[in-house]
């Protein structure tokens, strides 16, 4: 299946599409500065680019964690962002009412791994018309995501992308099952890999903790089974983000990775 978003195709052996960008909104100049300069790296390397940022996190490990500059304002900021760079926008929801919320200016509707199953939220993601991006729960086989995809169709919305975010291993520790991708891409979804929370180490005191080292391995990996899209969260000084900081990419490493994936991916998709 092919999931199109405005002029973005995203599966049916498409060139992957980078989703990119800072984990949260932290600041307008944070979210335009690398907004603006993960696209002039996509429009070098002719990669399809969807700008990724919550406008809120509200599944911190910590009550004392940083969730937003406050709802209105960071959408705002997400707005601009579309308007002065023609991005198509991704963002995450926890509510029914933030679908309502977010839709008007967000693209994509991104389900959280921890409420891939509520039905309440995706059947009203799905009514958006807006496409979904449905993380897998840390808890979930792969196979299991049919019928989480299953509740956003039941809306008569089949603009649904399926995400591989890695699988509970143990305490504080997530691993990464490649077979997953093949196995849910037949449900007929295109399938995603994050290979940014894919190296977390969940609940490492108040807050998680990462591994980074191994984004790159992954990526790449990942491009190897045949994935259409990859998502990273990218920012322009990791260790000072609100929010994963021990799981981002530096946005000055990005450029070198992505020309290594497209390598992969014309290779695997011979394009």
């Amino acid at each position: 299946m092919v999931v199109e978003i405005n002029d973005i195709k995203v599966g049916g052996g498409n060139p992957f599409v980078l989703i990119a960008g800072p984990c949260v909104v932290e600041s307008e100049e944070l979210v335009m500065r690398t907004s603006e300069e993960i696209k002039k790296i996509t429009g070098e390397l002719g990669i399809p680019f969807i700008f990724k940022s919550s406008y809120k996190k509200a599944n911190r490990t910590s009550k004392d964690s940083f969730i937003g500059i406050g709802d209105e304002r960071a959408l705002k900021v997400l707005e601009k962002v579309k308007s002065e760079f023609g991005l198509t926008l991704l963002t995450d929801i926890h509510s029914v009412e933030e679908a309502e919320g977010a839709s008007p200016v967000a693209d994509v509707l991104q389900i959280p791994a921890f409420l891939c199953r509520q039905t309440d939220l995706l059947i009203a993601a799905g009514r958006t018309g807006r496409a979904v991006n449905i993380k897998k729960g840390q808890f979930l086989a792969p196979d299991d995501m049919k019928f989480v995809a299953e509740k956003v169709a039941s809306t008569g919305n089949s603009k649904i992308l399926l995400t591989e975010r890695g699988s509970t291993f143990g305490y504080h520790n997530l691993v990464v099952d490649m077979r997953s991708f093949i196995i849910m891409k037949e449900s007929g979804y295109p399938v995603v890999m994050d290979a940014t929370h894919s190296v977390q180490l969940p609940g490492k005191g108040s807050t998680s903790g990462g591994e980074p080292k191994f984004i790159k391995p992954l990526a790449r990996a990942a491009a190897a089974v045949g994935i259409d899209a990859l998502f990273l969260e990218v920012h322009p000084n990791p260790k000072e983000a609100l929010s994963d900081a021990d799981s981002q990419l530096p946005l000055d490493e990005l450029s070198d990775l992505l020309i290594e994936v497209k390598k992969i991916d014309s290779v695997v998709k011979k394009l």
